[in-house]
């Protein structure tokens, strides 16, 4: 029978955690008492099994316990379920990691595209991948079109929607995708550099698969949503039985739950087909360390049986001046994106775009 190995941090002392992980432990499946159950197949194929509870060097203890792969029955929601449902509502326990059977890795998919389908749609296989971002909200279609022609006209590699950005009254989505993917083939004409323009898809199920259409079909050669804003199973299927183009995941109001974030960013994303995935990197607005985006950017790429690596995307103020210092930190597989900065002086946009693509491209020389 095939198990899948969930760890978590709990708030207790040592003399405790054991007791509290057999707890998670029937909280996670049976969710009844012990004495409750009385038959032999719950028992034997469906409760889960505490299997090590160590100390953790933060004080806390560090708990492992095995559930039957068949508990997930193969479903993006139900797995979440068994990884962190109910006890997700108990504020002394983080979930940190897991470990999967290949038999939910296949059933699951992960990227479709992943880091060579990014390379092959930008066509740049030799060095990190520069990005960037149209915004801020309020910009009319046309606007904001005349700002992605800005980056592009200074080399930049792909140029997205802000999250933000939906189905506005003063902004709608096809016009937008109209406008940009328009200007996108004017600077190719001009410069022989063709942008990749991403999409922001937000949104109820049906609006997100309408707006798929759309950008598809009109050309859009990747798109980006945000899976904890349109719920982790929409994300899968869209990732999985919708799109025939990459898919960016936006890390948007992945801090609001007590998940580890290179279990969620880093593996969950990946695990439900993101071919690439933005979080926050060190030394910005946010307070993520180096060794948590370093752990976030090694469970993107790292061997994960027949899952193909999903391409790193550092941001959430990168500045243009410490560009250097983050490609030399992620090395060649990762797409470094800078918003904000690149816009802090209005009259150098293409100026300060400019210097962060001869940055980046640097790398290829070194």
């Amino acid at each position: 029978m095939d198990w899948l190995r969930v760890t978590y941090r709990l708030q207790v002392d040592a003399t405790s955690a054991a007791a509290r992980a057999a707890e998670i432990a029937l909280e996670q499946t049976v969710e009844v008492p012990r004495s409750a159950i009385r038959d032999a197949f719950v028992t034997d194929q469906i409760l889960g099994r505490v299997e090590d509870v160590v100390p953790d060097p933060t004080g806390a203890q560090l708990a492992t316990i095995a559930y039957p792969a068949a508990a997930t029955a193969g479903d993006p929601a139900q797995l979440v379920n068994v990884l962190f449902g109910n006890s997700s509502l108990h504020p002394d326990i983080e979930c940190v990691d897991m470990s999967l059977p290949t038999s939910l890795l296949e059933r699951l998919g992960g990227p479709r595209f992943g880091i060579a389908g990014w390379r092959d749609t930008v066509g740049v296989h030799d060095r990190p991948l520069t990005c960037t971002a149209i915004k801020p909200m309020g910009l009319a279609p046309k606007a904001l079109g005349e700002l992605l022609r800005t980056f592009a006209r200074a080399g930049i590699d792909v140029i997205k929607d802000d999250h933000g950005l939906a189905e506005h009254s003063f902004c709608p989505f096809e016009e937008r995708v109209r406008t940009c993917l328009a200007i996108v083939d004017e600077v190719a004409d001009e410069t022989g550099h063709r942008a990749t323009y991403v999409p922001n898809l937000i949104g109820t199920p049906r609006t997100l698969f309408d707006q798929l259409q759309v950008a598809e079909d009109l050309g859009a050669r990747a798109v980006m949503t945000s899976p904890m804003l349109i719920g982790l199973p929409v994300f899968w299927e869209l990732c999985q039985q919708h799109a025939s183009v990459p898919v960016l995941a936006h890390p948007s109001f992945g801090g609001a739950q007590r998940i580890a974030p290179a279990l969620l960013f880093g593996a969950l994303f990946r695990l439900l087909g993101a071919d690439a995935v933005i979080y926050v990197n060190f030394g910005s607005r946010f307070s993520y360390s180096p060794q948590v985006c370093r752990a976030i950017a090694d469970r993107l790429k790292a061997d994960w049986g027949p899952l193909a690596p999903a391409l790193p995307v550092p941001a959430g103020g990168i500045a243009v001046e410490s560009a250097s210092d983050v490609v030399d930190f992620y090395g060649r597989d990762a797409m470094l994106l800078i918003g904000g900065s690149l816009q802090v002086d209005p009259d150098a946009i293409e100026a300060r775009s400019r210097e962060f693509v001869e940055v980046v491209r640097r790398y290829t020389s070194e």
